[in-house]
This record gives structure tokens, C-alpha cells and sequence, in this order.
């Protein structure tokens, strides 16, 4: 959390998205915007240049009721739900880099953790788009504008009771020990930052899994081709599993993994720790050799 604490660098992070230099940045948005920095809008963000966006869903599962359906009874019958597909949002600028970055949430959030900031400074959807990144958001299956699953649950409140709620989730993204800041954490001390955060926590609206999501991350990389996959926290593990299933990741960057994968046979006695034993997960010899195949930058702290 402290600056000191940051294993992963914007410059790594560059490094590894696979670019040898920032493009001319502040000619993009010249063109973009020729006033003077002092008549921009609060903040001095100057207009960046989008050459396309949009959004679609990919992947997901369809079922069918049985039976015939009838126009006018509108039974159950015949009829149809799509569901456990990826909400995706997207923006290309022109001149892109080679290699779009997809960028995948944590538990309990969705695609929002890389929009604006709770503290209102810009996030990473813009932050890399303006040095000439194609940026993929995504929600994953059953979480956030992705909510519609084909597997029925209760939505209790979250985060909540318990260790997931408000306080509890303080706490476990060490923010401090509630109500107290760490000192030096980059957390905003804003109350209002604390409420943006708070209210950006999102339940999922069926059982999860990581073959669930990986697969619909995955049909994302068949329709956008290669790209680096940035991952955060809980879809830390998740992420790995999503290089077997598709040749088109070219590189992962994993903010906090929860989750580590190893060759079965391999896995380490668990790790004593405050939150309890932390252990691997075994996966398939086959399907951890191919994460031997990419670059994988991990980071174990907050950088921004």
C-alpha cells in the first residue's frame, strides 16, 4: 500500500503490455484539443482521441425450456434464456498498439474498479487508452451489467455480514484496521472516496466458479485476438486459467492474485498467514506449461 511496497511500476507495467516507447502523447491530444491548459474543464484532463467504442456480451450458455412456445399463452414453454456471458465495454484510439489490454476485476466488483477512481482521478481504462492502448472492460459472468445467469440463487446483501462486509472489506484490501488509515496508505481520506468505494461493491447473481468465467474470458480473446490480460485479485486465478483455453493471451499482469496455479504433484504446503492457510491449486501439467510460454508480471501491492 505505501509507495515503498509497490512491486509493479507503471514503467514495468508499460514494459510488459510490449511497447519499446510511449507514443507522442501530448501531440494526440493537441490534435485532440488545441486550447490552452488553462481554459480545460476542473481537474486539466485534457479530450483524448477515440477512433472507436462500444460494448457487447460474448461467450455464455443458452437454455431451453421444452415443449412449443405459444405466442399467445406465453407459457414457459420453448422458451429460451441467455445468460453467463462477459459484458465487455471498449474503446480503441487510432494508431493502436499492437496489443489491447483486457482488464478484469476483483471479487466483488465489476468493470467500474478501472473507470474514475473513488477519489475522482482517472483510471486505467483512460490512463492507457491516451498512450495509445485499446482498452477492453469487462464484467465476468453472473457480476455487475454481466447478471443475467442461467442458475437460479438468493442475492443477499453485499459485501456482507462477516468478513466481506463494509468494515471487513476495509480491512482485507489493508486500508487500514477500521476505522483507522494506515500511515502512508494512498487511499483517499475523503469520506466521499470511502462512499464511492463502498457503493461500488456489486453481488453476483449465481454461483461462480473459475472454468464459468475463464471460458467466457476466453471467448473474448477468440473475438478480439491477442492481447495482455490484467487481472486483479480474485480473478487472479481465474486468469490462468484462461491462457490454456486460448492462444490469443500474450502476456498476463496479476494485481494480487488470490489463487495460485501449479503443476499437479507441485503444490507447496499452504502458508500460514493472519487470514488464514493460503494454498495452490493444482491444474493439468499441460495447462501450467503454457503459462511458461508468456511473460507474467505480478504485482503485490496498490501502485496507484
Amino acid at each position: 500500500m505505501n509507495d515503498t511496497d509497490a512491486t509493479l511500476t507503471r514503467r514495468d507495467f508499460l514494459a510488459v503490455a510490449g511497447a519499446a516507447a510511449l507514443p507522442l502523447v501530448q501531440e494526440r491530444e493537441r490534435v485532440a484539443d488545441g486550447r490552452d491548459a488553462s481554459t480545460l474543464p476542473t481537474g486539466g484532463q485534457r479530450p483524448f482521441v477515440v477512433a472507436q467504442q462500444g460494448s457487447f456480451a460474448v461467450g455464455g450458455t443458452v437454455v431451453t425450456n421444452p415443449g412449443t412456445f405459444d405466442p399467445i399463452l406465453l407459457t414457459p414453454d420453448g422458451q429460451t434464456i441467455h445468460g453467463d456471458h462477459a459484458y465487455v465495454q471498449y474503446q480503441i484510439p487510432p494508431d493502436a498498439r499492437t496489443l489491447p489490454l483486457v482488464l478484469w476485476h476483483g471479487g466483488g466488483q465489476f468493470s467500474k474498479t478501472w473507470e474514475t477512481t473513488p477519489d475522482g482521478r482517472e483510471g486505467y481504462q483512460t490512463i492507457f487508452l491516451r498512450r495509445g492502448w485499446a482498452v477492453y472492460i469487462l464484467d465476468q459472468p453472473r457480476r455487475g451489467r454481466a447478471g443475467r445467469g442461467t442458475v437460479g440463487t438468493t442475492v443477499a446483501p453485499v459485501p456482507g455480514p462477516g468478513a466481506t462486509g463494509e468494515q471487513g472489506i476495509f480491512v482485507r484490501f489493508r486500508i487500514g484496521i477500521w476505522p483507522e488509515y494506515f500511515p502512508g496508505v494512498q487511499f483517499s481520506r475523503d469520506p466521499e472516496a470511502l462512499n464511492q468505494w463502498w457503493r461500488q461493491q456489486t453481488p453476483d447473481t449465481g454461483p461462480g466458479g473459475s472454468t464459468l468465467v475463464s471460458d467466457a474470458v476466453a471467448a473474448l480473446f477468440a473475438k478480439i485476438g491477442p492481447a495482455v490480460l490484467v487481472t486483479h485479485s480474485a480473478s487472479g486465478f481465474p486468469g490462468w486459467l484462461t491462457k490454456p483455453k486460448s492462444e490469443n493471451v500474450r502476456a498476463i499482469v496479476s494485481y494480487e492474485p488470490t489463487g495460485w496455479a501449479f503443476p499437479q504433484g507441485e503444490v507447496p504446503p499452504p502458508i500460514s498467514t493472519s487470514g488464514g492457510p493460503v494454498s495452490g491449486t493444482a491444474v493439468a501439467p499441460a495447462d501450467f506449461e503454457t503459462l511458461t510460454t508468456v511473460p507474467i508480471q505480478l504485482g503485490c501491492s496498490w501502485t496507484r
